[in-house]
């Protein structure tokens, strides 16, 4: 078997898993959507115009991934939960004990993270 159709099938299938994972975000409050939808827009160009298309057509979905590709645009939800679980993440290792260490270098990690993504702009209709 030739490499070409080994990487399509990796491509599409990290598509579909971060779709799912994307989907699962949409409904659960802890689980993040953006960075998962991302993700599967990306690698299915790669593996599957069809479920790019699809992607970028979505109603939900698409004026995300649309954001991002025209404006580099994040929604002010999306920038709100991610901060907040980084927090809550950070806050629970925090609570268990976890090695000073890991926590000043997840602390910085973190905090680079979170003001990447507060500096994001946001989408068109958000401002």
């Amino acid at each position: 078997m030739s490499s070409r159709p080994l990487r399509r099938f990796f491509w599409l299938g990290l598509a579909w898993i971060s779709l799912g994972l994307a989907m699962a975000g949409a409904v659960l409050p802890l689980l993040p959507t953006t960075p998962f939808l991302l993700l599967s827009a990306w690698s299915a160009t790669r593996g599957s115009p069809r479920l790019a298309r699809w992607l970028h057509e979505h109603p939900r979905f698409g004026p995300m991934l649309r954001a991002w590709r025209e404006e580099g645009a994040v929604p002010r939800s999306a920038k709100v939960s991610g901060m907040a679980l980084m927090l809550c993440s950070w806050s629970v290792l925090f609570w268990l004990g976890a090695d000073w260490k890991l926590l000043a270098v997840l602390g910085l990690f973190f905090a680079a993270g979170g003001t990447w993504l507060a500096t994001r702009p946001l989408p068109g209709g958000e401002r």
